[in-house]
């Protein structure tokens, strides 16, 4: 199966980090520097998806790997591996009991 990116969960985990980072179309606008807003509404509507230096962009801005921004058909799943940095610590002074990273 050849991996696909899905625009539309793709656009949705995108309105979801906004939402979680209190940031607006416009904000994003800015920040990205685009000339107006109908580009991010494409994005959130499974139109059409950013392009690979706004994906970046946005990784930077809503502060996740490019992986956790991205959806689509493949078997791997990076949130299932990835520990935040609290995880991590919990794990090293074993307040988890027994972590394993998968």
């Amino acid at each position: 199966m050849t991996p696909m990116i899905d625009k539309t969960k793709t656009g949705q985990r995108i309105r979801q980090l906004m939402e979680y980072r209190g940031l607006t179309v416009k904000d994003v606008q800015t920040a990205l520097s685009l000339g107006c807003v109908q580009s991010i509404y494409h994005w959130l509507d499974g139109q059409s998806l950013p392009t690979l230096d706004n994906i970046y962009a946005l990784s930077e801005l809503f502060k996740v790997p490019v992986d956790l921004m991205i959806c689509g058909n493949r078997q791997y799943n990076p949130s299932i591996s990835m520990y935040t940095v609290a995880e991590r610590l919990f794990c090293y002074y074993g307040l988890f009991g027994k972590c394993q990273v998968a």
